[in-house]
């Protein structure tokens, strides 16, 4: 199954925000962000239903991520693990990685 980034619904707030993928039974999974200021997202949770498993839901989320940070000339920092085994996984997606600064 190939998920249409046109699909994937984006919700936001003030500070806060989510990624949603609904399919037409009910099922929805979601990828929800904190936001750090202008430039910066924070993953930290991804959430995909037993009904999507398998499918390639999640990495759609976090790729649409991905895409609007570049969009928006944000960066990404991913604590949830899905999301971060993701980009560990994506090198390409380097330019939108937020790295840590070591003391």
């Amino acid at each position: 199954m190939t998920i249409d980034p046109a699909d994937i619904a984006v919700e936001e707030t003030a500070s806060k925000g989510r990624y949603v993928y609904r399919d037409g039974a009910g099922n929805e999974a979601e990828m929800t962000y904190s936001r750090a200021g202008t430039g910066l997202i924070i993953i930290d949770h991804t959430g995909v239903p037993d009904a999507f498993r398998g499918q390639g839901v999640g990495l759609a989320l976090v790729t649409r991520a991905v895409a609007d940070a570049r969009a928006a000339g944000r960066q990404i920092l991913p604590l949830c693990p899905f999301a971060r085994a993701q980009f560990k996984r994506r090198p390409e997606w380097g330019d939108v990685l937020h790295r840590l600064k070591e003391a």
